[in-house]
């Protein structure tokens, strides 16, 4: 498990960096801490998670920023419940840096 502190939409956020995450993931509750009015700006999807289908809303990051590193709109989901229990920083915001493990420390850096 790899945590790193970060942003998105300019409120710090404690993420937990998960590979098998579609997108960035939070629960309501976090959603609703973090200013998201989900409700209104996403769409209403169902999301694939290992305790089995989940009402889910799709939403866009506009910034979500590791250290130096600043993703522009960004792919996110907020599901229905307490789960997931931290804000997942999924393949949305992985695919498009450059990252790797080195010593038990996930590495991230710019693709540019």
């Amino acid at each position: 498990l790899y945590w790193t502190a970060g942003t998105f939409e300019g409120h710090p956020v404690q993420f937990l960096a998960a590979t098998g995450a579609t997108s960035v993931a939070m629960n309501e509750g976090q959603a609703r801490r973090l200013g998201i009015d989900y409700r209104v700006q996403g769409k209403p999807m169902v999301a694939s998670t290992a305790g089995g289908n989940i009402r889910a809303w799709r939403i866009k990051l506009d910034s979500v920023k590791i250290g130096g590193l600043e993703v522009l709109g960004v792919e996110g989901a907020v599901l229905e419940g307490d789960s997931p229990t931290e804000v997942l920083l999924g393949m949305s915001f992985l695919s498009r840096v450059r990252w790797r493990e080195e010593n038990g420390v996930l590495q991230l850096e710019s693709k540019l």
